[in-house]
């Protein structure tokens, strides 16, 4: 794969609409609203892991094998797969119509 340089007025341009500063701050506030507390899910995660153990290793019931901390996992992963999905479903829907809107306003 072969990347070619932009033109440095078409940046220029491109940096100069308004519509890319809305989309670079609607993608940023994005990524960290995301990012922040799925990071706290995780730091709690782990804080549970190390300081309280046998919370997580403790079993669901008395006499199963399957420990609280195999549905806590599969909470996380799910809240991680729902929060890509987020993200996705919002580039796909907001984010390309700017994008679209920016090529455009870049070609008139």
């Amino acid at each position: 794969m072969t990347f070619r340089r932009i033109d440095s007025d078409i940046e220029k341009r491109i940096k100069a609409n308004p519509k890319y500063h809305e989309l670079v701050a609607r993608r940023a506030r994005l990524s960290w609203g995301l990012v922040i507390p799925l990071c706290l899910l995780y730091l709690g995660y782990q804080l549970a892991v190390v300081w309280a153990p046998g919370v997580l290793g403790a079993p669901i019931a008395e006499g199963m094998v399957t420990t609280i901390g195999i549905p806590v996992v599969f909470v996380i992963i799910g809240v991680l797969m729902a929060a890509t999905g987020v993200y996705v479903w919002r580039a796909n829907t907001c984010y390309d119509r700017l994008i679209a809107e920016i090529i455009e306003d870049l070609h008139s």
